[in-house]
């Protein structure tokens, strides 16, 4: 049991020793990367013929030049002061390979999110798609988890969620300390389960449900890589049902008391 609870507490510590950008690395190829940059200084160049030649003919059309001379009006003369990969999906099948990278570009006046996702067969590589979007701040910043600025539903999800979470602990150790509990262990885990999901997306407001969702715990606080929290909450079924099969046990019984004899 105690090494088991050194490798657990070794596992958090590694968790949160990790920055997001240490994480992306380990899951960003190296080749990927360098291609995307590539692609991204090519355009810097004005050089468009180099990026149509690499092009899937899919998307290329005549007025390709021009959507490529748009893109680089977006790019600062400056020198960018930092760049990072935000972003990295990796899709392998037995035929081809797909690889969409996500970097952003911090310069002095703006903030640039670069995507470029390319196609691999055998040798050959090919680019699928190449955007660049304009950002007012760092994904860092703009997705980070903050009590400002957000509505009343916003507050309302993250109050239930606080609620249903520490509705199910509550109970979680009300179980424990309770005598008698038939298949106790049972109970406890299942004490934790919530149903019924519904989640706002912390940066946009956006809800989400799921009917038939079911989870443990009973509520979460979730994102991904350089992207947004989702705050959700789930009805703690568990619990209340825990509480309800207690009180049907507390319940006295009412008896019909045995008639007296009276002596005439």
């Amino acid at each position: 049991m105690r090494s088991k609870f050194l490798v657990g507490i070794a596992f958090c510590a590694f968790l949160f020793g990790c920055d997001q950008a240490t994480l992306m690395k380990k899951i960003t190829p190296p080749d990927d990367e360098l291609s995307a940059r590539k692609y991204f200084d090519q355009l810097r160049q004005k050089e468009f013929d180099q990026i149509a030649s690499e092009l899937v003919p899919s998307v290329t059309d005549p007025g390709i030049r021009d959507e490529l001379a748009q893109m680089a009006s977006l790019i600062p003369a400056d020198a960018p002061v930092s760049v990072k990969v935000v972003g990295a999906h990796v899709f392998h099948n037995p035929e081809y390979s797909t690889t969409s990278i996500t970097l952003e570009y911090q310069f002095p006046s703006k903030w640039l999110l670069v995507d470029v996702t390319t196609q691999k067969k055998g040798k050959a590589s090919t680019v699928l798609g190449f955007h660049i979007t304009p950002q007012l701040d760092s994904l860092e910043n703009l997705n980070r988890f903050t009590l400002v600025g957000k509505n009343a539903i916003q507050y309302l999800i993250l109050s239930l969620a606080v609620g249903s979470l520490a509705c199910s602990f509550y109970v979680l150790i009300l179980c424990i300390r309770t005598k008698g509990v038939n298949r106790k262990w049972l109970w406890m885990l299942f004490i934790l389960v919530g149903v019924e999901k519904v989640a706002v997306n912390w940066r946009t407001g956006q809800l989400t449900f799921g009917i038939l969702a079911i989870n443990i715990p009973s509520a979460t606080a979730s994102h991904a890589l350089y992207g947004p929290w989702t705050v959700a909450v789930f009805l703690p079924l568990g619990a209340i049902l825990f509480l309800k099969s207690q009180r049907k046990m507390k319940i006295p019984v009412e008896t019909i008391p045995p008639p007296v004899d009276r002596a005439e």
